[in-house]
């Protein structure tokens, strides 16, 4: 039984009598253990739902639009605690954190139903048999952390000796229709070369299922001490890892209609070899996982300086990003130049002090280091930043400073900017 905290004004579940402090027991007969059976019971136009109220059960009914929230609302989002980790990766970010960070960081998720709600990726470790029949059955399209296909390696990798065996709920899911987008971390002498083409092999006996699949390399930072031996990938690596992914393209595409795996854009960028054409990312599937990303900024930015007519005066801005997108974004600001003599942006790449300089991305900048990097520098009227360097819906860096914090420490207005060419244009252009 879950508690309902409240009612939302006009809902369906408050003109039908429910109350806040209410006990939500069952919807149409079936227990509610959390938000996926809440959703997929009450999406029916009649709903009964069995509550206690005052240690007494009743049953309410209520009839509203196919899909239609009742309006109950609950302590927390997902009516349930989140579901923690109960890996301990070798490559795991999260291990590789620096102290004394706020706390929510050092948290690890690894809940299925923030796969289906949020698009998180999952190693399905925390799930029994009977999770698998409920995610069938109310047929939840999933995001997975597959990793390598090899049962005796995952085991090494996830350093849990149940990983390699809950491998079997990828073909199961696979096989009764769920749709799986699939990630890879590649480890160098781990889960490359022949690994890797052990686990493009399996994963494509899967579809079409398999819908997609990523491959991104592992991420290391200078927090490493007693971890398991890791190195970063060299430009001839990386090369290697490209190779073999368009290697399996061409036969995925024969076979499903897709390409279904690509090389994140990392990739391409460690081994200096330029992305593929936009056209080759279809419909970037893999998008939020780094696949695409610049490809798509490169394009809509071309766009937007073909459709814009502006006429504004000359000013001087900057803009600040990390190491790996830094020549993209100096070529970005070289061209609205070229078509608008009247903006200059000086691009700075910022050196990640806090991570280690291995770690190039311009999502985990912090405030700390463009403070450091950039004061006294001639930053001009205005800093484009990255949206990616600050807390979702927030202007949190990972330092816990703020936007405000950098604005009053380098005496300059920030913009942070989205990954869209158009919106990178706009705050060039001030508009």
């Amino acid at each position: 039984m879950i508690k309902i905290k409240s009612i939302i004004p006009g809902s369906p579940a408050l003109k039908a009598g429910v109350r806040p402090g209410d006990l939500l027991n069952k919807i149409n007969g079936s227990s509610i253990s959390d938000v996926l059976d809440y959703m997929f019971y009450s999406a029916e136009c009649n709903v009964r739902l069995d509550i206690i109220r005052d240690g007494s059960e009743i049953s309410v009914t209520i009839e509203k639009n196919e899909y239609d929230d009742l309006g109950l609302e609950f302590e927390t989002f997902l009516m349930d605690k989140k579901q923690s980790c109960r890996n301990k990766c070798v490559f795991c970010f999260i291990d590789q954190m620096p102290p004394g960070m706020r706390e929510s960081l050092y948290f690890k998720d690894d809940d299925t139903r923030l796969s289906f709600l949020q698009g998180n990726y999952v190693t399905l470790t925390n799930l029994e048999q009977s999770d698998i029949n409920r995610i069938i059955k109310m047929k939840l399209n999933m995001n997975v952390s597959v990793h390598t296909t090899n049962p005796e390696l995952r085991n090494k990798m996830m350093c849990n000796r149940f990983a390699g065996e809950k491998l079997d709920f990828i073909r199961q899911l696979a096989e009764n229709g769920i749709n799986l987008n699939c990630q890879i971390v590649c480890c160098p002498e781990l889960n490359d070369g022949d690994e890797l083409r052990r686990t493009l092999r399996d994963l494509g006996e899967l579809m079409p299922n398999i819908t997609s699949i990523a491959v991104v390399p592992v991420g290391l930072t200078k927090f490493r001490k007693g971890l398991y031996p890791l190195t970063p990938f060299s430009k001839e690596l990386a090369g290697e890892v490209i190779d073999m992914i368009e290697e399996f393209q061409q036969p995925f595409m024969e076979k499903s209609g897709s390409r279904t795996v690509f090389a994140s854009d990392e990739f391409y960028l460690l081994a200096e070899r330029e992305l593929p054409a936009l056209e080759e990312y279809e419909d970037f599937p893999q998008y939020e996982n780094g696949v695409g990303m610049i490809r798509s900024l490169v394009d809509e930015f071309g766009r937007a300086v073909m459709d814009s007519q502006w006429t504004g005066e000359y000013h001087k801005l900057s803009a600040a990003t990390g190491y790996s997108a830094y020549e993209t974004i100096k070529n970005l600001a070289d061209i609205a130049h070229r078509h608008f003599p009247g903006i200059e942006c000086t691009v700075y790449p910022i050196r990640n002090d806090f991570f280690g300089e291995s770690i190039t991305v311009a999502g985990l900048i912090t405030a700390g280091d463009l403070i450091a990097q950039l004061k006294g520098k001639d930053l001009g009227e205005r800093l484009l930043i990255s949206k990616a360097m600050l807390r979702s819906g927030e202007d949190v860096f990972l330092d816990d400073l703020t936007v405000s914090d950098v604005e009053k420490a380098l005496g300059i207005r920030i913009i942070a900017v989205e990954n869209d060419g158009y919106d990178l244009l706009d705050a060039m252009m001030d508009i």
